[in-house]
């Protein structure tokens, strides 16, 4: 069963797709593969020619998930001074 991630109605999960992880409308194709490949320097356009099924509005959505993402509150262990 395909659901949408509230909020964001291109990103999509699914249990049995890439683990449940968010999707890019349905497709194998997961959030973090895009931002991974952003990441590596890559501008949209080179990263349409390999996935040509990605919209500029796929990429809006990504990058607002992870700025909502980076805005959680979460705490990381401190490590004790020696």
């Amino acid at each position: 069963m395909t659901q949408t991630v509230p909020g964001f109605d291109r990103l999509t999960i699914e249990p049995d797709k890439l683990g449940g992880q968010p999707c890019i409308r349905g497709y194998r194709f997961g959030v973090d593969q895009l931002l991974e490949l952003f990441a590596t320097g890559m501008t949209f356009e080179e990263i349409r020619e390999d996935f040509p099924f990605l919209e500029p509005e796929d990429a809006q959505q990504v990058f607002a998930y992870a700025a909502a993402l980076a805005q959680r509150d979460f705490y990381l262990p401190l490590q004790e001074s020696a």
